[in-house]
């Protein structure tokens, strides 16, 4: 088995601690190192260092490099972002280069695991069906009606025993409302999409060929000139040509081969927000819910994150919900309940031309 991490998120929902020099998976945000580090260590029991493949950014090429320098990781580097679509698709043909002859996992560089064995041991199971053919994603089993993740629905029957239950796909659901994440719930026949694919890379490689074939086409041209000194200069040309497409919109969306959801109960989380990190770390909450560190004070606050990043003092004084959080070159102050809008500020500071802050 080979494991493709994809790394080239920009993590704008963590500005100002994220930026675009140093997004979230550069960055230790629920754990003792970075994310993508615990990440390639979480897989430590079911891959070799030589089976695991990361694709990143061109940028973040020297800090990956750096943080796994004693490693026998394969890192390939995107000239230019374009999406999940593509980032499978070049794992999968690396894959192939290294002569993997069962199924790949690909998966994401910053997402939290609280239950590591039990993550692995889905996987395992995953990739024992992905080798019969098929595209096998990791549903994990919610536990609150949560209105910021896709949700995948099973199909009624499934088959193995209820502690490695597989069931057919029914369908992919967007991000509901609250109502309707309630009824999922609910219903027991929904789960989060955590955007985890386990598929063979014959299996992955066809899909695209049929569904986007201009990938297929660029792909195939990349594949030849692994292992060459020309390698580089086509992944650029490749690049350039590429339309920006998901896995889930060019693939998951239109394929009619077999897809299969395996039940994952193993501690999740995307950390897609400070208040979803806020969430995370509730054993590091003080009496009054608040999450704190560096150096602050806080004095009658309730439910808060305040991070003082600068090396100066931040001191609060009665605030609630809130998030501040405070580094040399800028200071946020927001409402914890709508951390997903950070992006928000980021656009208007794409918008003011204000690339020192990016």
């Amino acid at each position: 088995m080979h494991a493709v991490i994809m790394a080239g998120g920009s993590g704008t929902r963590f500005w100002p601690y994220s930026r675009n020099d140093r997004p979230k998976q550069f960055l230790k945000m629920g754990g003792n190192k970075p994310m993508l580090v615990e990440t390639c260590d979480r897989l430590g029991s079911l891959v070799n260092d030589e089976e695991i493949i990361i694709v990143l950014g061109e940028n973040h090429l020297g800090e990956a490099r750096e943080l796994l320098k004693d490693r026998k990781i394969h890192i390939l580097a995107e000239p230019i972002g374009r999406n999940t679509a593509p980032c499978i698709g070049l794992g999968a043909i690396y894959a192939r280069h290294l002569g993997c002859k069962g199924a790949t996992a690909f998966l994401p560089a910053d997402h939290f695991i609280a239950d590591p064995a039990a993550f692995i041991s889905v996987l395992e199971q995953a990739a024992k069906v992905a080798e019969s053919g098929g595209i096998v994603t990791l549903g994990i089993i919610p536990s609150r009606p949560e209105t910021g993740y896709g949700y995948i629905q099973r199909s009624m029957s499934g088959s193995g025993s209820p502690d490695s239950a597989v069931f057919e796909v029914s369908a992919f659901v967007e991000k509901p409302d609250l109502e309707k994440a309630r009824e999922y719930l609910a219903s027991g026949d929904y789960f989060w999409n955590a955007g985890i694919f386990v598929a063979t890379h014959e299996t992955i490689l066809n899909e695209i060929r049929v569904h986007l074939p201009g990938l297929y086409k660029g792909l195939a041209s990349l594949e030849k000139s692994l292992g060459t000194g020309s390698f580089g200069k086509r992944l650029k040309a490749v690049y350039e040509e590429l339309e920006s497409v998901s896995f889930d919109y060019g693939i998951m969306e239109k394929t009619e081969s077999p897809l299969f959801v395996v039940p994952c109960e193993c501690g999740w989380s995307d950390v897609g927000s400070w208040e979803a990190l806020h969430e995370l770390r509730v054993e590091d909450h003080d009496g009054m819910r608040n999450l704190s560190e560096g150096e602050t004070i806080l004095i009658d606050c309730k439910n808060s994150l305040v991070s003082g990043m600068s090396g100066r003092l931040v001191a609060c004084l009665g605030i609630k919900n809130c998030i501040i959080v405070d580094t040399d070159d800028a200071l946020l102050v927001a409402d914890l309940g709508r951390s997903q809008d950070i992006r928000k500020i980021v656009d208007q500071l794409k918008k003011d031309n204000r690339e020192d802050l990016l």
